[in-house]
């Protein structure tokens, strides 16, 4: 029987690696699956060993792929891209599958339609009685959504939306991330039946101090996916907002103190303290007893309100205007549209002399030209249909344009009013499908950067990508529904190129 479920395992080589391969081993039909494992490790570390008594009956179909320690989304991108079959399942390194994992793998995918872009498996975490803070942290994947520990995805899906974003370091959000933007591509995504065990591995009562970094991942989940994010991926919003009253205390509290008002230091001392009183309780209450584990669990929750901050904010700077991620792939093209995005928006213009270039748009497209990116511009101009602007002034418009930016490439118009129902009129994808035609490229490989919700759902209908640069024009609800959005033109081609190109 033929090839038909790439599995990829990413790993940091940790023991748990070898327990996965032998409770697979149990149930796997090496007809039917291609094993990838993608050693995560960094660049100089020893290739990782495996011998064929490893791999058990993988040893026929295995393959080894090294990501260079760039973290578990690159990792999992260097494997599903590795082969070829039309399914991509992928397990973390530290779950174990019980017996008949596989062919309930094979029938959960049997099961759905082409309409489904991915299959969940459920995940089981053994926790204890007493259970720590870092197994209820653990335990949250029991009913987390999408969770990578078991998912597969269809990998026309994988293709579509460029796999998982590199941008998240850590195994956090990337899942998220990725399940959203197959999610907005147009499949659906189903849970299975399967299930996988997760057990707990032993890590440092300390752990949850680093873990705080997550919250800048959180900060490019809403760059990129809007503001409602969390609740399109059913993740909680957590302690932040409390977080974030902890410190806010505490740094009134220093800054009265430093000018003198007794009253107010004492006030927020007091707001200070509860707060984290409040927080040591509700890690400790139903936790282990060792005097070591309290005393770490005293102490990082007097500095994770101060950890989880910083890193929010220094999330929220970095990833200020970020788009969606587009795998290791340049765009094919870069579409604009014209009025409020290129030049400013002047009604009906027929006067080259009115022509404003915006800020931005001329280091971009300097960009753009030296990586030999094409472009286009689609606009509307329903002025031709009310017979208020003719073929000549818009031909003299653009041409000044261009005389101030330089060729344009394709400019795609559509001269139609609401009342035609034609399909070119965004936010109906003709005249994105036209422009991508005459650049001689997919619509699906390219980015339309327009200043309004018609330019997004124009670019979604035709499968391209989508990136407002609002301006005073915009709508306040159009801004919301941005998943992504930048400041400026210059700044949505940096976002999209990336800082090294």
């Amino acid at each position: 029987m033929s090839v038909d479920i790439d599995l990829v395992i990413p790993t940091i080589g940790r023991p748990s690696l070898d327990v996965l391969l032998s409770s697979l081993g149990w149930s796997v039909d090496p007809g039917r699956i291609t094993l990838t494992i993608v050693d995560d490790r960094p660049a100089d570390a020893p290739t990782l060993w495996l011998r064929p008594a490893d791999l058990g009956v993988f040893a026929s179909c295995a393959r080894l792929r090294r990501s260079g320690g760039r973290g578990p989304a690159a990792a999992r991108n260097r494997g599903w891209r590795a082969g070829d079959a039309p399914w991509v399942a992928f397990l973390d390194d530290d779950v174990v599958a019980p017996i008949g994992w596989f062919d309930a793998l094979v029938a959960d995918l049997e099961a759905v339609g082409p309409e489904v872009g991915g299959v969940q498996g459920r995940v089981d975490v053994p926790m204890s009685a007493r259970a720590s803070d870092r197994e209820r942290t653990v335990g949250r994947l029991a009913g987390a959504r999408w969770a990578t520990a078991d998912m597969a995805y269809r990998r026309a899906a994988l293709e579509r939306t460029g796999g998982f974003d590199e941008r998240f370091p850590r195994a956090y959000r990337e899942d998220a991330d990725l399940a959203l933007r197959v999610l907005d591509a147009g499949w659906e995504l189903r849970p299975g039946r399967r299930c996988v065990t997760h057990p707990v591995q032993p890590a440092s009562a300390w752990i949850s101090l680093p873990q705080q970094a997550g919250n800048a991942d959180d900060a490019l989940m809403r760059a990129v996916h809007g503001r409602t994010w969390r609740r399109r991926a059913g993740a909680p919003m957590g302690r932040l907002p409390v977080h974030a009253a902890t410190v806010a205390a505490a740094t009134v509290a220093v800054g009265a103190a430093a000018a003198n008002r007794r009253r107010l230091a004492v006030a927020a001392s007091a707001v200070w303290a509860a707060l984290t009183a409040e927080f040591v309780v509700r890690r400790t209450l139903r936790g282990p007893r060792g005097a070591r584990y309290l005393s770490a669990m005293l102490a990082t929750s007097v500095a994770i309100p101060f950890a989880a901050c910083w890193h929010r904010l220094r999330g929220a700077l970095r990833w200020r205007g970020a788009t969606r991620w587009m795998g290791d792939r340049l765009p094919a093209a870069v579409l604009f549209d014209r009025d409020g995005t290129l030049i400013a928006d002047v009604p009906d213009n027929a006067d080259p002399a009115r022509v404003e270039v915006l800020p931005g748009v001329a280091s971009g497209l300097e960009r753009l030209r030296a990586l030999r990116i094409p472009t286009a511009v689609v606009t509307n101009q329903s002025g031709v249909a009310r017979g208020v602007l003719d073929e000549d002034a818009l031909r003299r418009v653009h041409d000044r344009v261009e005389e101030l930016l330089g060729p344009m490439g394709a400019w795609v118009v559509c001269p139609h009013d609401d009342a035609d129902g034609c399909g070119c009129r965004k936010p109906a994808p003709g005249a994105v499908v036209q422009a991508a035609e005459a650049l001689g490229v997919r619509p699906e490989a390219c980015v339309l950067i327009g200043d309004t919700q018609a330019d997004l759902d124009a670019a979604r209908a035709a499968g391209a990508r989508g990136v407002l640069v609002p301006n005073a024009r915009t709508l306040g609800s159009e801004v919301a529904r941005a998943s992504a959005r930048a400041t400026t033109v210059s700044e949505a081609i940096d976002h999209l190129l990336g800082p090294s190109r």
